[in-house]
């Protein structure tokens, strides 16, 4: 049989393709990563990705690169990585509000969470701190609520991502308020606001709210777990306040382009292991108020798939409509 050139070139690309499905293990990565968040510096996500970014750098010897693309509740970095090569080297880390409730609370997303993505693993979870204005006149979730009644629709609440929008509006459902919802690209832009004054209250992560806290630039009601956290010793559960039941919590998790082999997918877990065993990032972990949850990709899919339902009832629950 005679091997012609073109014979020979798709042979060539097919014997390649399996190369890169069966291969890159400790040679990868060989340039630079890049990793995609939502979110702007100074929140969870952006911590948890410089911390990790230093031990893949330690790990590999690469260089790894951090892309802050805040706006629409993360869709922006979704969409940015869904478009993205998928060889690796483009990666999401991101948080429960692009991967399970975008989907319920905007009619035409920009990318599907399933089908764009491939799961790399859960990094870590925690739950949040409602906080206020000292100017609010509300010294206990309690009295907030009581003020609320008495004023429907004047006090402003700030959500710069989807998990702080719906445990305010989840909290609004179970006491019986109305409060008036102003949005932003990202937390830290809104608890800026909060602190100056321009809007009232928040239920929002740890990291952006426990520091203004200790500032006391903000004042701390509640937490949304269901028991008290170790940072904050004396603040009450939401649930013990006068909400039984309630509870609201945020997770982080890693994300590669769809398509991207699994033996890259396999390197990139192991990686993102090694780095949420490490000291630096156990510590930032604890320090925000949240637990390392590392998963395999697999426990990730069907994590997420759960997720997905479990927020489209919250939110269904809580009568927010998708926009």
């Amino acid at each position: 049989m005679k091997l012609t050139f073109a014979t020979f070139t798709l042979a060539t690309l097919v014997s390649s393709a399996a190369l890169a499905q069966a291969v890159p293990s400790a040679s990868f990565p060989t340039r630079p990563i890049t990793l995609v968040i939502g979110s702007s510096p100074g929140s969870t996500t952006d911590g948890l990705a410089r911390a990790m970014g230093l031990e893949f750098t330690k790990e590999t010897g690469q260089p790894v690169i951090i892309d802050n693309r805040a706006g629409a509740f993360g869709g922006i970095a979704a969409q940015a990585v869904a478009r993205a090569a998928p060889d690796g080297y483009t990666l999401f880390i991101t948080t429960n509000t692009t991967q399970a409730a975008n989907p319920h609370l905007v009619k035409k997303l920009p990318y599907d969470p399933i089908k764009d993505f491939a799961p790399i693993g859960r990094l870590v979870q925690g739950h949040m701190l409602m906080v206020v204005n000292p100017a609010v006149k509300a010294q206990t979730v309690g009295e907030f609520i009581a003020l609320a009644k008495k004023e429907p629709g004047k006090i402003n609440f700030g959500s710069g991502s989807s998990s702080a929008r719906v445990a305010t509006e989840l909290f609004q459902h179970m006491s019986g308020i109305r409060l008036n919802y102003v949005p932003y690209k990202a937390n830290p832009l809104a608890v800026m606001d909060l602190v100056a004054g321009q809007t009232d209250v928040m239920i929002v992560d740890m990291t952006t709210s426990l520091p203004q806290v200790k500032a006391g630039k903000l004042r701390a009601l509640g937490v949304s777990s269901p028991k008290r956290s170790p940072l904050v010793p004396n603040v009450p559960t939401i649930a013990e306040s006068g909400l039984p039941g309630y509870e609201a919590n945020h997770w982080n998790a890693l994300y590669a382009p769809a398509a991207t082999p699994p033996a890259v997918v396999r390197r990139l877990n192991e990686l993102m292991r090694r780095a949420m065993a490490a000291e630096p990032l156990r510590q930032f972990a604890e320090q925000n108020g949240m637990e390392v949850a590392v998963t395999s990709p697999e426990e990730l899919g069907r994590f997420q798939l759960a997720e997905l339902e479990r927020w489209g009832r919250i939110i269904k629950d809580a009568g927010i409509q998708p926009e």
